[in-house]
């Protein structure tokens, strides 16, 4: 099976030979070039800003660059590989060479979605797409159904997150090269797990970003960004800027077979048109050749428009397929950790209480004032929405990787509230999302790494120390220094997983815990979601950290939630129902008679359809 997806501009290898080569220049009068190191080739200009020229002696494995009046020798935007970092040549390939041996792979249904977020260089010791290939089967047997790719777009240096990408069409070449990830995607599909990817499309990395020298319309003045100007959706000369970013969603879909894309931080995307880019790279996806596949577009987005999430009468998706819900993560940890500082100021009134509206409206902010945004309200009406449009989870890189010393929950909580935190997760209906080591409580932390020049690496250092300063624990310059470096090797080299402890205690029986309740949720719940609609969730405090929760499922049965969040004991009444699951501090007979310990959650099924 060959699979390829042309595109208006970059490097495309002809049928009957030769590379077609275009780039929008709309910044220059005159475009070189250079193939493989030779004398620079004049590229034809053509109208509004394009240049091109089909060479007949191009093949794939050609390198190439493009010269700039001035001399500057830039790689194609458009690359799909660039085998020497993101200032060097681009690499033409033939995405034709490569044979998919999945042809009869339609991807999952969204109520099948456990999702779990990995990031390639840190996730094996090889730190790479082949790497990866050799933990699916763990995956498999852990009970995961869709892996999330952190960015691979070629970012600068040798390790990164990946959101400082400036190439989005090239895997960045530290993690191999695009038949590597190919066949990552092709391995994952031959064991039913989707594959999803993270891409960025509300601004390019500081550094290997050549597209201001020859196309400043890329981007637009009028809207400031934390990183600049914005990416250019809504001004003149947009239509090509939009073109780039929908023909990456169908490269991404088709090129790659992927399941899915991730849309990362949304809210930071500056665009006043209509339809606005997310309308337009929603209908992106469901324009995807052979749409008896299920692929499915997540969100981030703190702004919480629940418009981009909406159902027709029918339950089909208007725009997007879910979205990361903060909410429900910053509940959750206040209520493990006590931590109230920065954006948890949000959550620390009531937070079992706000954990409950995430649990059966979607946010937690739907229009109220926040604290934290100094009475800014945030968020939209979200109850009418399916549980599946809202993921969930404990932990992810954002929520880690930002705290100064990267430290997971599971290195803040006791183990008595991660085990009560992972049975809420698990077996909730929303799909939920684990971080790479958090179903074995690894030791490692996740630190924020990158591998930027010298000069660009000592200002990242030093902004992000100050960032904590405002924080009362980095007061002293002294304390602040102790900040990993981010780009230091040895803060990379912390933050690889260690594979071996999962053969250790504590983290076996950790293991083993989340291995239990995704079973559950395979037998129990998973076939039982679709069709659900909003569940007409039913919520009961029961003390100010004590929930009880009821959600009709598809075929309609009843799921129950008895959740005590807290240090004190809490009398209850038993729901009716098969106990699915009880955390290890249960005792049966106590929690018949009403008796739900501190740190406790308790889940029944009463079965009406599926048996």
């Amino acid at each position: 099976m060959k699979r390829q997806h042309s595109m208006p501009f970059g490097a495309e290898p002809l049928a009957d030979g030769g590379v077609r080569f275009r780039l929008w220049a709309p910044g220059v009068a005159t475009v070189g070039l250079q193939l493989d190191g030779a004398a620079d080739l004049p590229m034809t200009a053509a109208a509004d800003g394009w240049f091109e020229l089909t060479v007949a002696e191009a093949q794939p494995g050609s390198r190439y660059l493009f010269r700039l009046p001035d001399g500057l020798l830039v790689p194609d935007p458009a690359s799909r590989f660039n085998p020497d970092d993101v200032h060097g040549a681009s690499e033409v390939v033939a995405p034709a060479a490569f044979d998919w041996p999945d042809e009869e792979w339609r991807g999952r249904p969204w109520e099948e979605a456990a999702i779990y977020e990995l990031h390639i260089g840190s996730f094996t010791t090889a730190g790479d797409f082949n790497g990866a290939i050799e933990r699916l089967d763990y995956l498999v047997e852990l009970g995961v159904t869709a892996l999330e790719i952190m960015p691979v777009s070629d970012f600068p240096g040798a390790r990164n997150w990946g959101y400082d990408g400036v190439l989005p069409f090239a895997p960045d070449a530290a993690y191999g090269r695009p038949e590597d990830f190919k066949r990552l995607i092709a391995a994952a599909h031959e064991r039913g797990l989707m594959v999803l990817l993270d891409v960025v499309y509300n601004h390019f990395g500081p550094e290997g970003n050549y597209l201001h020298a020859y196309a400043p319309t890329f981007f637009n003045p009028a809207h400031e960004t934390p990183w600049g100007a914005a990416i250019n959706f809504d001004g003149e000369g947009s239509r090509t800027v939009r073109d780039f970013f929908v023909h990456n969603v169908l490269y991404w879909l088709e090129e790659f077979h992927l399941d899915g894309l991730r849309l990362d931080a949304i809210h930071a995307i500056c665009d006043d048109s209509t339809p606005d880019i997310i309308e337009e790279l929603a209908a992106a996806f469901k324009s995807v050749p052979g749409r008896a596949r299920h692929v499915h577009m997540v969100l981030e987005n703190e702004h919480n428009q629940a418009r981009y999430l909406g159902r027709d009468d029918f339950g089909r998706l208007l725009h997007g397929t879910a979205q990361w819900n903060d909410d429900i993560h910053h509940c959750f940890h206040v209520l493990a950790t006590g931590e109230t500082d920065g954006y948890y100021t949000d959550y620390a009134s009531d937070p079992a209480r706000r954990l409950g509206r995430c649990l059966t409206e979607g946010f937690a902010y739907q229009g109220e004032a926040s604290t934290f945004a100094h009475g800014k309200l945030r968020g939209e009406a979200s109850a009418h929405l399916p549980p599946a449009a809202f993921i969930n989870f404990l932990q992810n890189h954002d929520q880690i990787g930002n705290r100064a010393f990267g430290e997971r929950l599971s290195h803040l909580a006791s183990p008595l509230a991660m085990e009560a935190l992972t049975a809420v997760l698990l077996l909730a209906p929303q799909p939920p999302l684990l971080f790479m080591g958090e179903e074995f409580a690894s030791a490692q932390p996740f630190l924020f790494f990158c591998d930027f020049g010298p000069e660009l690496a000592r200002l990242v250092t030093e902004g992000r120390r100050r960032e904590f300063s405002r924080f009362a624990r980095f007061a002293d310059p002294a304390v602040r220094e102790s900040i990993p470096d981010p780009n230091a090797l040895a803060t990379f080299e912390t933050c690889v997983l260690d594979w071996s402890a999962t053969a250790r205690e504590p983290q076996r029986t950790t293991l083993e815990l989340h291995r239990k309740l995704l079973a559950l949720r395979w037998q129990w719940i998973a076939p039982r979601l679709a069709g659900m609609g909003n569940g007409t969730p039913q919520l009961k405090l029961l003390s100010p950290r004590t929930l009880a929760i009821n959600w009709r499922l598809g075929d309609g049965s009843l799921l129950m939630l008895l959740a005590n969040l807290g240090d004190d004991p809490v009398e209850s009444t038993p729901p009716d129902g098969e106990l699915l699951f009880a955390t290890s501090n249960i005792d049966a007979g106590a929690l018949a008679a009403g008796q739900l310990p501190a740190w406790s959650v308790a889940w029944h099924l009463q079965v009406g359809g599926i048996q």
